[in-house]
């Protein structure tokens, strides 16, 4: 049977162990700022993707 997947806190505590480990206190910061530029970097997209589209809805009302 197959269970669904919940992560609890200690969990989350060793995951975030272990990628620690992996890459090391000064890579992980970094990481997580080029991570954070991506992603508001997408939503900026989708910004710029869905105003077009209601301009040229309005354009079609008229």
């Amino acid at each position: 049977m197959i269970t669904p997947l919940f992560i609890g806190a200690s969990e989350i505590i060793i995951i975030a162990g272990v990628i620690l480990l992996l890459f090391g206190g000064k890579k992980l910061p970094e990481m997580m700022r080029g991570l954070g530029q991506g992603v508001k970097e997408f939503k900026k997209g989708v910004h710029e993707v869905t105003e077009p589209l209601e301009d040229i809805k309005e354009e079609a009302e008229l």
